[in-house]
């Protein structure tokens, strides 16, 4: 029987957010409902409301989530009821030509969930990166639900769900950060700094924080900065070479989706480096860089899209280090909030002073 739940709506262009009643219809075949726990406030959900994804409005936001399977449909064998699980954003289909290339993280049609919820009154609710985790209880492909050890926190274990993930595979899987790499990461928000706690996972000696601002550098130490950089007061590209014995970075992490912050990491790389672009830019921004460096400088300028992540495969393996000590999620969570502060949420975000606001649902464990 379909049930009747609270979720965050946002229903036109750049208007607040606001929490209605929302209809989850019994899982169909594929499908599963979650209990969520706990769900992230991410950059994406605020660019869902500002209409920067698209003009399908309303939308159900939130990504970013843990909870418990509740209810699964004909056909599931991946997760049974009770089991805790983090949503995934890329449920790979295994039959497109990336699939079937050998490249499941990069999946042209990943899985979502057949079925729509809707309000109330009928209306289609448009669920944010086919997720819609913002409420009490979501409908999900099996596939985007990930199984992992329930020890874990939910507050923490949800964050993989997305930025969090995007920033560690940014290093681990895209940029293959090797032991005794040097690794730049420009922008020290929540994925930067996942960025650089990736970096440290994997073994890089020299990990230089960038940013215009000095709270987040300091932020940054605490995940495993080596050194930090406040652009607003010094060169970073010369400052990178200094640290990195007049040579530059072997890696070069954009985490903020800036052309200018770009033309940095490229000009902040070694020779035969790597540059990726983990930030989300715009659609209007463009880039102009000089030809003769791309090809006369080598190395590698890639884009790294969710970290290349398989969450079949990471996430599990992200919860065991953080079990064990080694992955400090809990660090990334600044405050936690009911359903009704995402609003607030979003302008500390926008502020700047917050790394990961977490929604906690009546009755979640912290």
């Amino acid at each position: 029987m379909a049930q009747t739940v609270r979720g965050v709506i946002a229903r036109a262009k750049g208007e607040p957010v606001s929490i209605e009643e929302i209809v989850v219809p019994d899982p169909g075949p594929g499908e599963v409902v979650v209990r969520v726990q706990a769900c992230g406030v991410c950059h994406t959900d605020l660019h869902y409301r500002e209409g920067g994804i698209n003009d399908e409005f309303p939308f159900l936001l939130g990504h970013e989530a843990a909870g418990i399977v509740e209810e699964v449909g004909e056909g599931v064998s991946n997760v049974a009821v009770g089991d805790f699980v983090v949503l995934n954003w890329r449920a790979v289909c295994g039959e497109c030509r990336a699939c079937k290339k050998g490249l499941p993280h990069l999946c042209f049609a990943a899985h979502n969930a057949t079925q729509k919820m809707t309000l109330t009154d009928g209306t289609e609710l448009s669920a944010a990166l086919g997720i819609g985790a913002f409420c009490e209880k979501t409908l999900v492909a099996t596939s985007q639900a990930t199984k992992v050890n329930p020890q874990a926190s939910p507050v923490a274990a949800g964050l993989l769900g997305c930025g969090v993930m995007a920033g560690l595979g940014s290093a681990l899987n895209t940029a293959q950060v090797r032991r005794g790499d040097s690794v730049a990461v420009f922008g020290c928000g929540g994925v930067g700094d996942a960025a650089i706690a990736g970096a440290v996972l994997a073994g890089a000696t020299r990990v230089i924080a960038v940013d215009l601002d000095d709270r987040k550098l300091e932020w940054a130490r605490q995940f495993g900065a080596t050194h930090t950089v406040n652009s607003a007061k010094e060169d970073a590209v010369e400052r990178i070479r200094e640290i990195t014995d007049g040579f530059g970075a072997d890696v070069c992490i954009d985490a903020v989706g800036n052309p200018a912050v770009y033309q940095q990491c490229f000009e902040a790389r070694d020779l035969a480096g790597t540059v990726v672009l983990v930030g989300v830019p715009n659609p209007q921004m463009r880039i102009e860089l000089p030809f003769q460096e791309v090809f006369g400088r080598g190395g590698s300028l890639k884009s790294s899209w969710y970290g290349d992540c398989l969450p079949e495969r990471d996430f599990p393996m992200l919860i065991d280090l953080y079990l064990q000590g080694r992955l400090d999620l809990d660090r990334f969570v600044s405050e936690t909030i009911s359903l009704d502060g995402v609003e607030e949420a979003f302008r500390k975000m926008e502020r700047g002073e917050v790394l990961r606001s977490v929604v906690t649902i009546d009755g979640a464990p912290s």
